[in-house]
């Protein structure tokens, strides 16, 4: 089977997108699904030194349009990630079977975070319940008014071509209620086993130490951990917090964590990778995932699941849906909750290991790359069979 995967973002860049799209393209070309499939992955991400040689499969960057026009005629089955409108109108166009992965939000909303701003609160659907002039004014407050009309003008076409896709998945069943398209399944993202490693911190540990790990971006909802902060640092607890990642809200950050008189518990690493991240892990016993927008299904949630860590994580969105009932949930964006959630992992030594191995056992059970990898492949003899 001829897959052609098109991935707006990809390696070298990093994110949990193209992390999703990495491990499905080598499995797929790897046989993991059963079968080894043809696999080329186009994206307009330029390679800046990085050897696509090294992969199991081909990588075309940057491909003008009448290039996408013959990787499409070449494919058995079309797979998106995301629902781009470029390559999605051409495949609709040439007719063949597409399936559009959706990481975000983009058939429902215009920014595609379902984030309204100025505000910095969930959006509660303002496109699909036809009030545009929100949409105008929440997408103009950080990328101007022109660049609104137009991302609000191209949802319209972008949500109908969607309507016409052999099959719509969702990175979770949360994504799939609020994106509302025909023909949606669920596909869970994959992490591989081979790279988790456990985490067992031993009694007597001390400090605790609590990481967040992620881009350093409003949405994420770092303020509401360093409050959280602040409030176990008046009670006199003893802890530490390592933020890992960067973004355009590090400064801010740091500024607010001197605010609060937190420089001496708060460490900024910036962003790391591979073997420093790891290092940096190694000693944490929860990693915390504050968001205060809907996250569709953070790959790093269910990657830390996989290394046997505590989760602390906001109930919302496909976030609390990946955490499940394996780590602690609070209200998004309470930072007393948050608190609550904190303190007992520090006034009970034995519950990160105990909720890690519970975390452990549910990545494995849901979140195996080979899983993610036969869902796929049967999902394309569906397509291409004529059973979907």
């Amino acid at each position: 089977m001829k897959v052609l995967i098109y991935a707006h973002a990809f390696a070298p860049q990093v994110g949990g997108a193209e992390t999703y799209v990495l491990h499905l393209a080598r499995g797929l070309a790897s046989g993991l699904g059963g079968e080894a499939c043809e696999v080329i992955v186009a994206t307009s991400t330029p390679a800046d030194g990085y050897d696509d040689s090294l992969l199991p499969f081909r990588v075309v960057r940057q491909p003008s349009v009448t290039a996408l026009w013959r990787l499409i005629g070449w494919a058995d089955v079309v797979q998106l990630a995301g629902p781009a409108f470029v390559p999605l109108f051409l495949a609709v166009l040439r007719g063949r079977q597409v399936v559009i992965e959706h990481h975000g939000y983009q058939a429902v909303c215009p920014s595609g975070l379902l984030f309204l701003e100025p505000q910095k609160q969930v959006c509660p659907g303002y496109f699909m319940t036809r009030r545009y002039h929100r949409c105008v004014r929440c997408v103009g407050t950080t990328e101007g008014l022109p660049r609104a009309f137009l991302k609000v003008l191209f949802t319209f076409p972008r949500r109908w071509l969607c309507g016409r896709a052999a099959v719509n998945v969702a990175v979770s069943r949360h994504v799939a209620g609020r994106i509302a398209l025909p023909r949606t399944d669920v596909i869970y993202p994959g992490v591989p086993v081979s790279t988790a490693q456990s985490f067992e911190p031993q009694v007597g540990d001390r400090p605790v130490t609590f990481a967040y790990v992620g881009r350093l971006v409003s949405e994420k909802g770092v303020p509401v951990l360093l409050e959280a902060a602040r409030v176990l640092r008046e009670e006199g607890r003893s802890f530490r917090l390592r933020v890992i990642g960067d973004g355009p809200e590090q400064s801010r950050l740091k500024q607010r964590s001197a605010e609060l008189g937190l420089s001496e518990l708060v460490e900024f690493t910036g962003f790391l990778r591979g073997a420093a991240l790891e290092g940096a892990l190694r000693t944490v016993q929860a990693v915390v995932m504050p968001s205060i927008y809907e996250d569709a299904a953070p790959l790093t949630a269910a990657e830390q699941l996989m290394r046997g860590r505590l989760v602390i994580a906001s109930a919302i969105g496909g976030l609390g849906e990946i955490v499940g009932g394996a780590g602690l949930t609070f209200e998004a964006g309470d930072p007393y909750r948050l608190a609550s959630c904190m303190r007992r992992v520090i006034d009970d030594l034995s519950l990160a290991p105990a909720l890690g191995r519970r975390a452990r056992e549910r990545a494995e059970r849901l979140f195996k790359v080979d899983r993610f990898v036969k869902e796929h492949v049967s999902l394309y003899r569906q397509v291409t069979e004529g059973k979907k």
